[in-house]
């Protein structure tokens, strides 16, 4: 019989991986992966706040990504459905959690300076995407909560899933994409590289943590290495990463 999992087991699993006091966490996951949890989602959240503390922070996925046009029609920072696994959704609902509002890319965040974190993201500026649209902020922006969890060199925790989740591969295509701008200035078709092709990239030259986190294969790095290190292989050869160029779909914000 499998063991039931506990808050002390997953945080025991969790300080394993590398995870520590006072860390600034970003957190892709896979409820299931875990096996039987005492508690459920609550009990995965509380094991995360155990470690990291009242001076860490942390941050998950509450994306909303259904189609297009369903996106902007229906969204409603209080009450969307996060798209990004169970525990992103529990996570989102929690009192004292705070979330970002863009009607793709939002995200939620508990602990020391959330509220900050996600304030803002309605705002235009910094790197520009294919997910920016209208009167929306830009998903990937200067203001974006991912960037800003970017610049503090925040930690990833990859519980249960695999590169197919990691989006932060997206802020290196988007930077790759503000580097190679047309002479006219257009941001011009928006480069999408292969997740399985990056993750395979990532692991051979990547500096990772890995334990089990319940019944869960889990990965722990740094965003900004990883974002930087892939930037540059972009640079080096972006083609073996199996890159594809798609327009931004009509209506989304051109130059």
């Amino acid at each position: 019989m499998k063991q039931v999992q506990t808050r002390e087991t997953l945080k025991s699993g969790l300080r394993e991986l590398g995870l520590e006091e006072g860390d600034t966490v970003w957190v892709h996951s896979s409820f299931k992966s875990l096996g039987s949890v005492e508690g459920g989602a609550g009990t995965v959240v509380a094991a995360f706040e155990d470690i990291v503390g009242a001076s860490g922070l942390i941050a998950m996925p509450s994306f909303n990504l259904v189609n297009w046009e369903d996106r902007t029609k229906t969204w409603d920072v209080g009450a969307t459905r996060s798209t990004a696994g169970w525990i992103t959704e529990f996570f989102r609902k929690m009192p004292g959690t705070h979330r970002s509002d863009h009607y793709s890319h939002s995200v939620a965040a508990r602990g020391e300076q959330a509220e900050q974190l996600v304030s803002g993201h309605l705002l235009r500026e910094g790197l520009r995407s294919r997910w920016d649209r209208g009167r929306w902020g830009y998903a990937f922006g200067t203001n974006s909560p991912m960037w800003r969890l970017y610049q503090r060199e925040a930690k990833v925790i990859m519980l249960g899933v695999d590169y197919e989740s990691s989006t932060y591969t997206h802020i290196a295509e988007c930077l790759y994409r503000a580097r190679h701008l047309d002479s006219n200035g257009k941001q011009g078709d928006h480069p999408f590289t292969n997740l399985t092709r990056v993750g395979e990239f990532w692991e051979e030259v990547g500096a990772i943590n890995y334990a089990k986190v319940g019944d869960a294969t889990t990965r722990l790095f740094s965003a900004a290495r990883y974002v930087d290190t892939m930037l540059d292989q972009f640079e080096s050869d972006i083609d073996a990463v199996d890159v594809r160029y798609l327009p931004p779909p009509e209506g989304l914000l051109g130059a």
